[in-house]
């Protein structure tokens, strides 16, 4: 990389220039040496890396800053450890864990802790790595609770990507089949992977919690920590002692000194001969004959069962969990521990089975038989696999928490061979089960406020991405038919509907945006939702939005919750997270462009269902998806639902192109 060579560059002439005039101050040679050998270590160059770091180390030692010495020493860990030499990598990886520990650091004791499970992995001791995965990730979700009151700076250094940790404790988790502490992993990945694009998460009371220890896992833990502090306090005492110039201690002192560092060098030995010892082989032993996490704290997990029954929705929640290798099923029902199904499938082949089903569902000119072809083989990977355990559960409604690029598909529109899914169950979308509060009930009384671009157009620039944005002919008279169908509805419409349109919003129980709305991967400024006027608000504002009474914001019209090029999903999660935070129980968008007439007769078959009496919104959206496959009626359920699209699309509205992008997230029960 010419941009990495050239950053190389002036940090050697930065040493070499500061080093001849003796002006360049210890710490920030130290610093420099220490970046460069990082930059060393990500090209995969150990033997320079190595070079820059043990220097770096060498002169920052005597100064003190022990913080720093731990992010050096863990680096020179991961240089040992990329080289397999792991005995070396143990050393490095305890002295850093050592330090950070003692300065009660989370992020970076995460960081070192996750190390060494590494480590232990790649030692083929998957009991003892998950004890450290663990902990790793209980250390960072800590941060989390806590994160709003920590300084801006702070905040920044600890979202560095670390979703692919917890990715990977669930993948331990699962090959051991504690299939009930992985659905916890699982659920905290999705909050891991918002923090990742948002930047601005916070954890809660659960969440906080982290993920349970076995009693043999404590048990472990409490010998590790032992020789930890037994460490911590020995190192105090040196630091001290160093602190001494060499020419004012005392022989004493200097004795003192040396077997300070003697019995460091002792500790390191032994804790590798603890998780060697027979105390922690009988624990591991322990741990292979439980799975399923029988042994666990199950508060968490029965709260979730609770929420389920307490729903009487006849509801499941389904996590898919995307591995290079094979996909991951897990079903958390009501009345059972969670259900753990794998599929055999490899990440790419999977990719590929998404392109295709999106390619022939957002073709509003294919061929039906193609999308239902493309719908059976997804079906065959996702539903098939538990179809007998959704039998079992007598599920009718399936809460979906999907992973990766399953997030840019509806689950509504998988395929049986006989019907679409949507056709035998509700579908509603979380961001994850810790962040939704399945407790609220909605709101009986609709008030709603309904506005419309419907005419103008206006060129912007985003990024560096070119924006032409036009009115929405349809969105008028959707607006309309709404006022129609709700006697009493608030209607704004073009300049009407302007940023003062958000101050308005918790006055009503639906706030009805018909409008553009384009959620792009890359940053949250990139995506935006778009007024009346041609003012637009970035996906990171609404966050600022105030919205407690609001039961249900639907963004009906284009391109809502997913952009042209497919990544991970994180922009789809952080649409439903904002939503959340604004204090919103529910939102309905859009997976792909979609069609103006037929949101129209969408939308009126969806306001038509919700204003039935007991009419949950994931029931009045099935019901109206549903209207647009068959051609009936939601009112009669008989007569032919009449649309207001163009000609040439008005007799295929029961293509998914239609129907199936608009997905609901959040609490739709």
């Amino acid at each position: 990389c010419p941009k990495i060579a050239q950053n190389l560059c002036l940090a050697f002439m930065s040493i070499c220039t500061h080093r001849k005039s003796d002006t360049l101050p210890k710490n920030l040679e130290a610093g420099t040496l220490h970046n460069i050998g990082v930059v060393y270590l990500a090209q995969g160059k150990y033997e320079l890396a190595l070079k820059f770091l043990q220097e770096a180390l060498t002169i920052l030692k005597p100064l003190g800053y022990k913080e720093s010495e731990g992010v050096i020493l863990s680096n020179i860990g991961q240089v040992y450890f990329k080289q397999g030499k792991y005995e070396l990598a143990w050393d490095f990886y305890q002295q850093a864990l050592v330090i950070v520990q003692e300065f009660g650091d989370k992020a970076d004791e995460g960081k070192a802790l996750k190390n060494i499970g590494y480590l232990l992995e790649k030692q083929n001791q998957p009991e003892l790595a998950i004890v450290f995965f663990k902990q790793s990730v209980n250390a960072r979700e800590v941060i989390r609770k806590n994160i709003k009151g920590l300084p801006q700076e702070f905040q920044q250094s600890y979202t560095d990507t670390i979703a692919k940790d917890y990715r990977h404790l669930a993948d331990l988790l699962l090959k051991q089949d504690r299939v009930l502490e992985a659905q916890q992993v699982i659920d905290l990945l999705k909050i891991q992977e918002l923090e990742d694009y948002l930047s601005n998460v916070r954890g809660n009371e659960q969440t906080a919690q982290g993920i349970p220890n076995t009693p043999s896992e404590q048990q472990i833990q409490k010998g590790y920590e032992a020789l930890l502090n037994k460490a911590i306090q020995l190192g105090k005492e040196l630091v001290n002692i160093e602190k001494i110039p060499p020419a004012n201690r005392t022989p004493a002192q200097q004795q003192r000194i040396l077997e300070l560092r003697k019995n460091q060098q002792e500790i390191s030995q032994q804790f590798q001969e603890f998780l060697k010892s027979p105390t922690v082989t009988a624990l591991v032993t322990q741990l292979r004959q439980v799975t399923g996490g029988e042994t666990l704290n199950l508060a968490n997990f029965n709260s979730l069962r609770d929420n389920l029954q307490k729903l009487q929705q006849n509801a499941v929640i389904l996590y898919p969990l995307v591995l290079d290798e094979r996909l991951e099923l897990i079903l958390v029902t009501p009345y059972s521990p969670p259900i753990r199904r794998t599929v055999a499938v490899k990440r790419e082949e999977l990719n590929g089975a998404i392109a295709d089903f999106r390619r022939n569902i957002t073709n509003r000119n294919g061929n039906i038989a193609d999308a239902e072809v493309a719908g059976q083989k997804l079906y065959q990977l996702l539903i098939k696999p538990i179809e007998k355990d959704l039998a079992q559960a007598d599920a009718k409604t399936i809460i979906y928490a999907p992973d990766g690029q399953l997030r840019y598909i509806p689950l509504a529109a998988l395929h049986d061979g006989k019907q679409w899914l949507v056709e035998r169950f509700r579908i509603n979308n979380i961001t994850a089960a810790s962040l939704t509060d399945f407790n609220t009930k909605p709101q009986t009384n609709l008030q709603v406020i309904a506005a419309a671009f419907t005419q103008g157009s206006y060129k912007f620039k985003v990024g560096t991405r070119d924006f032409t944005m036009s009115g929405l002919p349809f969105a008028g008279r959707e607006v309309e038919n709404l006022a129609t169908t709700i006697p009493g509805t608030t209607k704004l419409l073009d300049n009407q509907f302007n940023r003062d349109t958000v101050l308005l919003m918790n006055d009503y129980s639906i706030v009805h945006l018909a409008t553009h709305a384009t959620f792009l991967v890359g940053e949250p400024e990139d995506s935006f939702i778009m007024f009346g006027n041609g003012d637009r608000a970035t996906l990171r504002e609404i966050k600022t939005w105030s919205l407690p009474k609001v039961d249900l914001i639907v963004l009906s019209a284009c391109q809502t919750a997913v952009g042209g090029r497919l990544g991970n999903g994180e922009e789809i999660l952080g649409f439903g997270y904002q939503v959340q935070r604004t204090g919103a129980r529910a939102a309905i968008s859009t997976l792909w462009y979609v069609d103006d007439g037929g949101t129209q007769v969408l939308m009126d078959a969806f306001y038509a269902a919700l204003k039935q009496e007991n009419m949950t919104k994931a029931e009045a959206l099935r019901q109206a998806q549903i209207a647009l496959i068959t051609g009936n009626s939601v009112a009669s359920g008989q007569q032919p639902i009449s649309s207001s699209a163009p000609s040439e699309q008005s007799n295929s509205l029961s293509h998914p192109f239609y129907w199936a992008p608009f997905i609901l997230i959040g609490n739709g029960l």
